[in-house]
């Protein structure tokens, strides 16, 4: 498992995820954004990455229209609360250096 995720159970993108500066793409804005959250080993040119459109919809955080790896069966939409995954995102930036 830790040569697929890295140390402390971390994959490969985390780096893009939490970045240093703390401009996070999982931040929702109700304009929303594709954030890429991996590809496979021969890279996202040859098979396509993992991605998903995350938006705010007031209240809510959709993360849909999922772009799979060739071959992978689509995703649903996934919803949560904005408030809570707001709270996730600010204490993992929080708590990322000190995992490092």
């Amino acid at each position: 498992m830790a040569e697929t995720v890295g140390g402390g159970g971390r994959g490969p993108l985390t780096d893009e995820a939490l970045p240093a500066d703390g401009r996070v793409p999982l931040w929702a804005t109700s304009e929303g954004r594709r954030v890429v959250l991996g590809e496979p080993e021969c890279t996202g040119g040859c098979c396509g990455y993992l991605s998903v459109f995350v938006q705010r919809h007031g209240g809510i955080v959709e993360w849909s229209d999922w772009q799979l790896p060739t071959g992978r069966a689509q995703l649903p939409a996934f919803c949560f609360d904005a408030d809570p995954y707001d709270a996730e995102l600010t204490r993992a930036l929080r708590e990322w250096p000190r995992q490092v």
